[in-house]
């Protein structure tokens, strides 16, 4: 029986083999207890009966107005516990918290251009592309941000795509 928690200090400790695999990205440690100091509603760990994580989801609210949007930083489920719909469950519970805690307008987050797996697991999920981050990933490789519009945003305009790629310094930050 999985356990989806809030991810806790302890788990700094114990969830390198999550991010083993080589499209996810690793922070250093201040990144990551910014986060669950911050933003605990939108930092959660699936972990089995003895207490393993087999997943993870980090993520926070920004923006302003019609641009007040939740966002998924990092999602990873370790490769023994794929096809389980772990990844599924943590997107569902930072939706749900975006929308029905912080009534939020929309979803987003970024994902390699590379990534088919994950672009196909998004798209499943109801996200859209809305744009194309051009040398979004260490100058290197392009990003996609994908959105997910929620109930404050009946006319579904966050999540219109845009008709040209944008570079990284065009991105909005909070």
């Amino acid at each position: 029986m999985t356990t989806i928690r809030r991810f806790c200090c302890d788990d700094l400790l114990r969830f390198t083999s999550v991010n083993l695999d080589h499209l996810t990205e690793t922070f250093n440690m201040s990144f990551y207890m910014t986060y669950m100091a911050r933003w605990p509603d939108y930092f959660h760990a699936a972990v089995s009966p003895g207490d393993r994580v087999m997943g993870y989801i980090m993520g926070k609210v920004e923006g302003q107005g019609e641009s007040w949007h939740g966002h998924v930083t990092a999602v990873s489920v370790a490769s023994e516990f794929r096809r389980q719909k772990l990844a599924k469950k943590l997107m569902n519970l930072l939706e749900e918290i975006s929308d029905k805690m912080d009534k939020a307008y929309f979803v987003d987050l970024f994902v390699r251009a590379s990534n088919m797996p994950a672009i196909r697991m998004y798209e499943k999920l109801g996200y859209v592309v809305y744009r194309r981050v051009l040398r979004y990933y260490s100058g290197e490789e392009d990003g996609l941000d994908m959105r997910k519009a929620l109930s404050q945003d009946v006319e579904k305009k966050s999540i219109i795509p845009l008709k040209r790629p944008i570079t990284p310094d065009e991105l909005e930050y909070d």
